[in-house]
């Protein structure tokens, strides 16, 4: 399955002043409806028939102005792209060899086509988390242990 590159808004694509003002009427109408499931946009004309999206789609559209605002860029991708090797890596931010180890070991699943490897972004996603939460795991054991000892 071939999926397209993710569709992507580099930083200062979208003017600040107009995404935070976008962001901060979302979040003030999620804050004053918070039971609605869907949201209904409107357009500024009379007779302009409503736009009716999921109040998760909403969400993470604020999200995104949020980082526009910010002025950092936003990357959209679905969870079943698959990303090379190069994508991967950036996306963990770590070097191309050592993402090419952690395949090699099995620590990712990927797939070959042809000679090249493809990562699943949601795979990718799944490792990082695990990642993280190990990584957690091993300052809070440091912790304790210094606390043991009494050098925290």
């Amino acid at each position: 399955m071939t999926v397209r590159t993710p569709k992507s808004l580099e930083p200062g694509r979208v003017d600040a002043q107009d995404a935070a003002r976008a962001m901060r009427r979302i979040k003030d109408y999620l804050a004053t409806h918070p039971g609605a499931e869907d949201i209904r946009v409107t357009g500024e004309l009379a007779g302009d028939e409503a736009l009716v999206l999921p109040r998760d789609v909403v969400t993470m559209l604020a999200y995104m102005l949020t980082q526009l605002a910010e002025g950092r860029g936003v990357t959209a991708m679905p969870n079943h792209a698959e990303l090379t090797t190069r994508q991967a890596a950036d996306l963990l931010n770590v070097s191309r060899p050592y993402l090419i180890g952690l395949l090699d070991t099995g620590r990712i699943p990927h797939r070959l086509v042809g000679r090249h490897r493809r990562v699943r972004f949601e795979d990718l996603m799944a490792y990082k988390r695990q990642s993280d939460t190990d990584r957690r795991k091993a300052a809070d054991d440091l912790i304790a242990l210094s606390e043991e000892l009494d050098l925290y």
